[in-house]
């Protein structure tokens, strides 16, 4: 880890997304995941819809891991596999990198639940409702990341809009490997004003280097009225980076991009769902458009800081407000879709299991509004495959990863699900 330099609580952030309260009961488990195979399975071919998405600019070709596939996988012989149900709006889905094999569902009114490995009945986990402001359509808790060291410091991190509406960044801790932390743990990082309330966000990921992302919409509001996502004098439509370990309550790390010092890279308007390709340490930004235009960004593993990812000058690869100036360098995205086939990306994860060989290297993404699952893999030319490869009747809230790499499905309606052969 590269040296950091320390700074103190106080700095004003803000983030973005979406999401509403729905009823629902204690979770129940209704299936543990399936055994892993006895044979290989055949690598099928790709469907016969599949589009070339936009190629970045200026990205050269991928050395892809050992084991991925070259084509988009035939969905047909694919579904999602109910595993629990009852969540009341769960948001996210995570594990805590502790050989448990634990899978634990965030619920946007407050709650986190722990699914044992086993199948064995949930356990409440967190319980912090009576700190959490989920009136409106797009606050609430909203995003959970366990810290790399988790097994050994017990540390895991929270994103929540409190009884204010404004954001708070926090740190709980519990015994590891125990299936309930301590609500009077507490230690807040980050405070957020948030201007509006819509565009609350929330993802928090820890990247390859060990250290927190997290991601910042706009403001809120429509269009980028206070021109967040160009200024560097906010964190407003950001992607932030910091170190938790190397200052109190954290530092900066060397490396990041211009402007204020916790702003990694900047230019979106509303991520919803990033992650880190566990083989390579490519970034992939499911970032929500505004009328007309959902977005898939990426930057190759070991990318500097400082990336402009181009809102509110682009929405998507087009036109939306104003001239760039000379000189700026912008990263269009590397697939989008029209408001025809959906209305709010949620971005997932790259496929590194080992039940499913056939979907080795492949980014799985889906739209809230559609229920479409769309998958995305980059080609050894450095071009890209992307089609839509499921459609279901989920609101897709997000995607989630257990340790092993498999990828489950988490519909706002109340069920967690799976992805499995046939």
């Amino acid at each position: 880890m590269t040296k950091s330099r320390s700074i103190r609580l106080g700095a004003a952030l803000t983030l973005g997304l979406l999401l509403a309260a729905c009823g629902g009961g204690t979770p129940t488990v209704v299936a543990p995941p399936p055994e892993l195979p006895t044979q290989s399975e055949a690598q099928p071919s790709a469907p016969a819809d599949t589009q070339a998405a936009a190629e970045p600019e200026d990205t050269a070709a991928p050395e892809q891991p050992s084991g991925d596939v070259e084509q988009l996988p035939d969905a047909a012989g694919y579904t999602w596999g109910l595993v629990a149900s009852g969540f009341n709006s769960p948001i996210f889905l995570t594990h805590s990198a502790d050989n448990s094999g634990r899978l634990f569902v965030v619920e946007q009114p407050g709650r986190i639940w722990v699914l044992p490995e086993d199948g064995a009945q949930p356990a409440l986990f967190l319980d912090i409702r009576s700190r959490v402001g989920s009136r409106g359509n797009e606050q609430g808790l909203l995003g959970l990341a366990f810290h790399p060291k988790y097994v050994q410091n017990g540390y895991f991190y929270v994103n929540y809009t409190d009884s204010s509406g404004d954001t708070v960044i926090a740190r709980y801790s519990s015994v590891p490997g125990g299936d309930e932390a301590d609500p009077g743990s507490e230690a807040v990082l980050l405070r957020v004003a948030q201007p509006y309330p819509n565009h609350n966000g929330g993802h928090l990921e820890f990247g390859l280097d060990g250290y927190l992302y997290i991601a910042l919409g706009d403001g809120g509001s429509g269009g980028d009225p206070l021109g967040a996502g160009q200024s560097l004098d906010t964190h407003l439509g950001k992607l932030l980076r910091i170190d938790v370990d190397g200052g109190d309550p954290y530092a900066i790390p060397e490396g990041n991009g211009p402007g204020l010092p916790e702003i990694w890279a900047y230019g979106l308007r509303n991520s919803w769902r990033f992650s880190f390709d566990t083989a390579t340490g490519d970034l992939y930004i499911g970032d929500v458009g505004q009328n007309a235009w959902e977005e898939i960004n990426f930057l190759p593993g070991g990318s500097a800081g400082g990336a402009n990812f181009g809102w509110n000058f682009y929405e998507g690869s087009h036109p939306y407000q104003g001239t760039p100036p000379g000189g700026i360098d912008l990263v269009f995205p590397v697939a989008e879709y029209d408001h025809g086939s959906g209305c709010s990306v949620t971005g997932g994860y790259v496929y590194r299991g080992h039940r499913l060989p056939a979907w080795r290297g492949v980014y799985l993404y889906g739209d809230f509004c559609s229920g479409a699952v769309f998958g995305l893999l980059q080609n050894p030319d450095g071009s890209w495959q992307n089609a839509r490869l499921f459609q279901t009747n989920f609101q897709i809230s997000s995607f989630g990863r257990d340790q092993h790499g498999e990828i489950f499905l988490v519909d706002r309606s109340g069920g967690i699900y799976q992805l499995q052969s046939r």
